[in-house]
This record gives structure tokens, sequence and C-alpha cells, in this order.
């Protein structure tokens, strides 16, 4: 049987990374839950504290065919590469010069939103199409392919 998937990622700032996250796949921000009007307003009747309503945030697909990304507050900062990464598929269908081209309009976007470049890998045929790795504005490393 199928299962759900949730990817989540520890960071310091939840909302600000759900925020570039949302814009970067195209997701939204989760809304808050049935009968409350705004995140507020539920958090104001689960009795959470100002301080603590930046603990957590999450971004869905707005067609809910794509997994949900949820952003924890942790205390520490990333210490080493991530072992997993998220694979932005930003040219299907593309190869070759067309294909680099898409990859570096969408990395010219993200970076425009606050992520980082980290470096380009040429086309390598038969089997490496080119890609390019970045991070998200806390240092998670991500590919566009």
């Amino acid at each position: 049987m199928a299962r759900d998937v949730q990817i989540t990622f520890d960071c310091a700032d939840p909302a600000a990374l759900a925020a570039f996250w949302a814009e970067a796949l195209g997701y939204r921000v989760q809304g808050p839950p049935p009968g409350f009007a705004s995140w507020d307003e539920a958090l104001d009747a689960m009795g959470v504290p100002a301080e603590r309503r930046n603990d957590a945030s999450a971004v869905v697909d707005p067609e809910g065919t794509g997994p949900r990304l949820f952003f924890q507050r942790v205390p520490e900062g990333k210490q080493a590469k991530n072992r997993v990464h998220l694979d932005v598929r930003a040219a299907p269908g593309l190869d070759g010069a067309d294909r680099m081209a898409a990859l570096e309009a969408e990395a010219d976007r993200l970076v425009a939103l606050g992520a980082r470049r980290v470096e380009r890998h040429e086309p390598a045929p038969p089997l490496g199409a080119g890609h390019i790795v970045m991070t998200d504005p806390e240092g998670n490393e991500f590919c566009l392919d």
C-alpha cells in the first residue's frame, strides 16, 4: 500500500523558509484548521503564546499531488551537507542548451527570492543531463534538474 509522504526541514525561521519554498515550487502556505479564518485566530484558540507562533509552518501543493513540506524550528544551525535533498524539476522535456538556459532562468528567479547558487554541472551525455546545485535561504542544498 502506498503511503503519503511529508518532507520535514529543521530550520531557524519556519515562516520565512515556508514562504521561500511555496514560491519556489508553486505551492501555497497551508491554511488554518477548519473553523478558523486565520492562523492567529487558531493559535489564540489553542493558547499558543506569541513567541511560539513561528515554531512550525507547512506548504502544500494546491493540486494535492505533491508532498507536504513541513518546517520546524530547531535551536541549532545546519551542521553539514544534507544527506537527502530535493531535486526541483525545472526543465522537463528539455535537453542541451535549451535545458541549461531554462535552469539558469530558474536559478536567477530563486536567487532573487533568497536562494544561493553553488555550482553548475554541464551536460555529460549519455546519462548526465546537466543541473545546478543551489541552497535555500537557510543553506539546505537542492538541485535544479
